[in-house]
């Protein structure tokens, strides 16, 4: 009878501390932040054409900053070449949200013909047609410009962590992740947020000089990629 006792104490003593051990884990869970995300879900009508998350978004991203699971990345350029403010947008990089690093998409690879066609019957131009860590062939692959494209792309995009995109309006960051998706990076841990001109959270840092028409890019975590210093790959 003792024995079926201590028994049926040390059941009981493993199930309260597995239940308070579940507890204490989730209390600092809850503290970090780090719920499990949402599992992707495009948005409707042209918001899911671009591949924009339908609970992850420009909405509703201040529900979702500061995770240790996650980096944050911007994919505009602080100054774009595009014509932008003629489809509502912006070429300046007028701010940014708290803990976004600014990584410009088009030095990461080309725009596809047909983007670029697209644009032009919007009545945008100017895409950006200068240097790129990648091209795209004739199959529409992405093929590395310079030996050390790749080591870049997975430094400012680690495999090991969700990842965050947005852009202006949700195009750059979708292009990103398709781009990352076929160079072998997961798909589900890749959010499309949509764009930072529809922001309207807690979190913006605005780099507009008050009184002027300038901008104190000085404010922004920006990533440039130095081609000078990287090995081409001949064609």
């Amino acid at each position: 009878m003792d024995n079926k006792k201590t028994v049926i104490i040390a059941i009981i003593t493993f199930l309260i501390g597995g239940l308070l051990s579940f507890i204490i884990v989730n209390r600092i869970c809850d503290a970090k932040g780090e719920k499990p995300l949402p599992k992707q879900e495009k948005s409707e009508g042209l918001r899911g054409v671009y591949d924009i998350d339908k609970n992850v978004n420009d909405t509703t991203i201040d529900n979702y900053l500061d995770r240790s699971d996650t980096v944050y990345r911007d994919l505009r350029m602080l100054r774009d070449t595009a014509t932008w403010e003629k489809k509502g947008g912006e070429r300046d990089l007028t701010g940014f949200i708290e803990g976004f690093e600014v990584i410009p998409y088009p030095y990461l690879t080309e725009f596809p013909e047909a983007y670029v066609e697209q644009k032009k019957s919007e009545n945008v131009t100017g895409l950006y047609k200068g240097k790129t860590l990648f091209r795209l062939d004739k199959d529409g692959n992405y093929v590395a410009n310079y030996k050390e494209s790749m080591d870049i792309l997975e430094y400012l995009f680690p495999k090991d962590k969700y990842i965050f995109l947005i852009c202006g309006a949700g195009g750059y960051a979708n292009f990103a992740k398709q781009m990352l998706v076929s160079l072998g990076w997961d798909k589900d841990k890749i959010y499309n947020l949509g764009g930072y001109w529809f922001y309207e959270g807690k979190n913006n840092i605005s780099t507009k000089i008050e009184g002027t028409d300038k901008y104190d890019f000085s404010k922004v975590p920006y990533h440039n990629i130095d081609f000078s210093s990287l090995t081409e790959i001949k064609k």
